[in-house]
């Protein structure tokens, strides 16, 4: 099996199913947790014979839907307030639930999808839906969705991944790494460009 680098890892390998649950599921609602790297993990656990991969994928796509719930249902019954206080032990602090929620603001109930595969945004837009007042079904319809889309995506990655998961975990980031650094080059760039841009739309103006 895998050398399980973190406590919460750990669970999935002592805990099996019951590992995959309880770190999507806490991830889901707004802790930060690895459930990604838990359902891959379970899905090459599977791929080796350890596991049942229809098993895995049904009980982390359940674990996710639910927890995905419960994060509405804290947004939406304790409010603003609560997460002023309780936000920032999660990493939740007002300038990123700012960005989260201008993020969903912008682009509608279809970001409940797009969520799931995004860090920071997975953990805290069923809490933000809950905020901003999305209508419960409509969360429901696009988180299933989500789930499935984010379960079926990294359960398949993981099962077909078996003996070679730590090889292309590791290759993987690499290319991470690269990848980061040139949107980080890209950011620069575009916000060089646009202080220049402003600067000369200044410079007209006073002209």
């Amino acid at each position: 099996m895998l050398q399980l680098a973190t406590p919460l890892l750990g669970a999935v390998d002592r805990f099996g199913y019951f590992g995959i649950a309880l770190i999507v599921f806490i991830e889901s609602f707004g802790i930060p947790a690895p459930g990604e790297t838990a359902i891959i993990a379970g899905a090459a656990y599977a791929g080796r014979g350890h596991l049942n991969i229809f098993a895995v994928a049904v009980i982390a796509f359940l674990a996710a839907v639910v927890g995905d719930c419960l994060g509405y249902w804290i947004g939406r019954r304790g409010g603003r307030p609560l997460v002023r206080r309780f936000g920032r032990y999660v990493r939740l602090t007002p300038v990123r639930l700012g960005k989260v929620e201008g993020f969903m603001g912008r682009h509608g109930p279809k970001i409940v999808v797009v969520a799931r595969f995004v860090e920071g945004l997975r953990q805290f837009n069923g809490v933000v839906a809950g905020l901003t007042g999305m209508r419960f079904p409509t969360f429901v319809l696009w988180n299933v969705l989500g789930a499935l889309l984010w379960v079926g995506c990294w359960a398949t990655a993981g099962y077909f991944a078996g003996d070679h998961l730590d090889q292309i975990t590791a290759t993987a980031g690499r290319y991470l790494t690269v990848a980061a650094g040139i949107a980080v080059l890209l950011t620069i760039a575009y916000v060089w460009r646009r202080r220049r841009r402003h600067r000369r739309e200044r410079e007209m103006a006073a002209d």
